[in-house]
């Protein structure tokens, strides 16, 4: 480990099993710490041909079990905020479930879904994280980010973020989230925490704890169909369906949990299997929400290849 008062925290040959929600176990080169979004900025003028990976809390992604020679930076330490009236101004390492209990005790309305969903806002604005008829964009007003292209700091509002579901600008263009400012709405703190209470016994009952290691759903619900993509999976009897280390849980076919020793291989593998029954049954396709990072076997590289078309 490098840690000086004029250095970004760098750790070598850094286990990666207690920062992704699926468990599994990949090794990075070089995973950095930083601790504010400019030590961040620093590390992306550092790596001008190759951006770093940024990951937050380590949802909706699968690490190569072949590891990670791209750097890999660590936002945690960049979780900062500003609450004033009905507005909060949140860094992109902050937690989504500590940011709904946050406007809860602000009485502030807004982000009751959030405390149901494992990421940072980071991550959640990445992919317009949303449930219960809710998403993150809803209250969302303005975003920082940083373009490692231009290697210039931007100020975008939410009509430039092409958001749409479960996608934004983020997949498009060469952002970075530094921080983004939000407006709630002011409510009684004893209905937003009964809302709040519904959406955890919601996600109890349908949805997998971390105790079973998941990265969360696998796939997007197809624009084409009225089933949404569990209930594909589960018409094509894969409920329960075990590949590997990997099973497909019996409560709600779209996600795959780590039984235990699961390799980024064998997630590949039932994932593949899975979108291919669903398309022999069904003629559709189904898209991952999860994404790949790091080094691929052949194998995996054909395989995403074909999932990410």
């Amino acid at each position: 480990m490098i840690c000086s008062q004029n250095e970004v925290k760098l750790y070598k040959d850094f286990h990666l099993t207690n920062y992704n929600t699926l468990k599994i176990d990949s090794i990075a080169d070089y995973f950095y710490i930083p601790d504010n979004y400019g030590e961040m900025i620093t590390l992306f003028k550092k790596y001008k041909e190759e951006a770093p990976v940024v990951i937050g809390n380590g949802s909706n992604v699968l690490f190569s079990s072949k590891g990670v020679k791209t750097p890999v930076i660590y936002t945690g330490g960049i979780k900062s905020y500003i609450c004033l009236d009905k507005f909060i101004n949140v860094e992109a390492g902050f937690k989504t479930q500590t940011l709904s209990k946050l406007a809860l005790e602000k009485k502030l309305s807004g982000f009751e879904f959030l405390i149901g969903i494992p990421a940072t806002l980071g991550g959640a604005i990445y992919m317009n994280a949303g449930a219960h008829n809710q998403t993150i964009s809803d209250c969302l007003k303005s975003v920082k980010v940083y373009d490692y292209q231009k290697n210039k700091v931007l100020h975008l509002k939410k009509e430039e973020l092409n958001f749409s579901y479960r996608h934004s600008v983020f997949m498009e263009k060469p952002y970075i989230l530094l921080s983004a400012k939000f407006e709630l709405k002011r409510g009684k703190k004893e209905e937003i925490k009964a809302r709040m209470d519904e959406n955890l016994i919601f996600r109890k009952n349908r949805q997998p704890n971390l105790a079973l290691p998941n990265a969360g759903s696998v796939f997007k619900n197809p624009k084409n169909s009225t089933l949404s993509a569990g209930a594909l999976i589960d018409k094509c009897g894969l409920r329960g369906f075990e590949l590997g280390g990997c099973k497909v849980w019996e409560n709600h076919c779209n996600f795959i949990i780590n039984k235990g020793g699961a390799t980024s291989l064998d997630y590949t593998r039932i994932v593949f299997e899975i979108y291919t029954k669903v398309k022999e049954k069904f003629n559709i396709e189904l898209t991952p929400e999860i994404i790949y990072i790091g080094e691929m076997t052949k194998e995996e590289e054909e395989k995403w290849k074909i999932l990410k078309k």
